[in-house]
């Protein structure tokens, strides 16, 4: 699976209907309301990275009301709740 983080700057007029309408693509696991230089950000998980254009640049750029993203591509997933998982296994 690869991950992308988008930071997606929008109209603050359409902030709210920006994040609704990017979180229903298809590819777009969760988006976040944020403060600090982005509006919001994106989390984009396909399984090949051609899919990352499709998603991105032909789907979440083109919604009314985005005026800029910036991408980030996650080479490695470091998550709390990853070693949790992995360290109870087989425990009760």
């Amino acid at each position: 699976m690869i991950t992308a983080i988008v930071l997606i700057t929008a109209d603050v007029d359409r902030i709210p209907e920006v994040a609704q309408e990017v979180a229903e693509l298809d590819g777009v696991s969760e988006v976040y309301s944020v403060a600090g230089d982005a509006d919001l950000i994106a989390m984009v998980r396909v399984r090949q990275h051609d899919e990352l254009a499709s998603v991105i640049a032909d789907r979440l750029n083109k919604v009314v009301g985005v005026t800029g993203t910036a991408t980030h591509i996650a080479f490695q997933t470091y998550s709390k709740h990853d070693l949790e998982a992995a360290f109870s296994l087989g425990l009760e």
